[in-house]
């Protein structure tokens, strides 16, 4: 894979598995030592330590002269019911905070009704088009960030009908997106589903085929180069 900016590719997942299969998507096993110009990162769990972890990942490139050109949150996630199912691949058109706000008599505000900030980050145009490109049998819709993993029929509900566009639920999103706005980088989410967004029942869960999805999603992507824009405001 050849990015028209100079630097590497960013990766960015929460734990070594998902570190793994995308790694095992980018070798080619017919070409063992041809290289991509991609690094792939473990940042950890959560929005907080996503942000954290990324944002030291690109400060620590920059000071070494060899910043990265863009980066892609990656990893599993919850599929809501009816939108997204097991073993799908979802490109992010938002990662959306869906939890950064508060509770009230009227029910749950956003960070935008209490004039703290936006809890929304759009992903780069250009990326997400190379994405769907290469992955033309992806979903496309928001992915939301969450604190809690959805463990109830009723709030799968509830987010399914505050968040009409999204598809998926994960942790860390959000936070790798504000990491790449500091650094003026364009950013893109990419998750394949393991589970129904719902009750917790681990019986239901598919993590060996939501890992089998996020390696065939990353070996798609070297066939198709990217063009990547100058980076471009990914906060509405």
């Amino acid at each position: 894979m050849q990015l028209s900016h100079p630097g590497p590719l960013l990766v960015v997942t929460a734990v070594e598995p998902e570190a793994a299969a995308v790694r095992a998507g980018l070798i080619d096993p017919r070409e063992p030592s041809t290289g991509t110009n991609v690094v792939v990162a473990v940042a950890g769990v959560g929005s907080a330590e996503a942000a954290a972890g990324t944002a030291r990942l690109l400060a620590l490139a920059e000071a070494a002269g060899r910043p990265y050109a863009a980066v892609i949150s990656a990893g599993i996630g919850g599929g809501l019911p009816g939108r997204a199912a097991i073993g799908d691949t979802v490109i992010a058109a938002r990662s959306v905070a869906a939890d950064l706000g508060a509770d009230s008599p009227d029910g749950y505000l956003p960070i935008e009704r209490l004039g703290f900030g936006n809890s929304t980050a759009v992903t780069d145009e250009d990326l997400s088009v190379w994405l769907r490109a290469a992955l033309p049998d992806a979903l496309t819709g928001d992915v939301l960030t969450v604190n809690t993993v959805t463990g109830t029929a009723a709030r799968a509900t509830g987010l399914a009908a505050r968040h009409p566009s999204a598809l998926a639920e994960a942790m860390e999103g959000y936070g790798v997106a504000v990491a790449a706005r500091a650094a003026g980088l364009p950013f893109a989410e990419l998750r394949t589903i393991s589970n129904p967004v719902g009750p917790r029942d681990r019986a239901a869960w598919n993590l060996p085929a939501a890992l089998t999805s996020l390696k065939a999603a990353f070996a798609a992507l070297p066939a198709v180069p990217p063009v990547l824009a100058p980076a471009k405001p990914i906060i509405e």
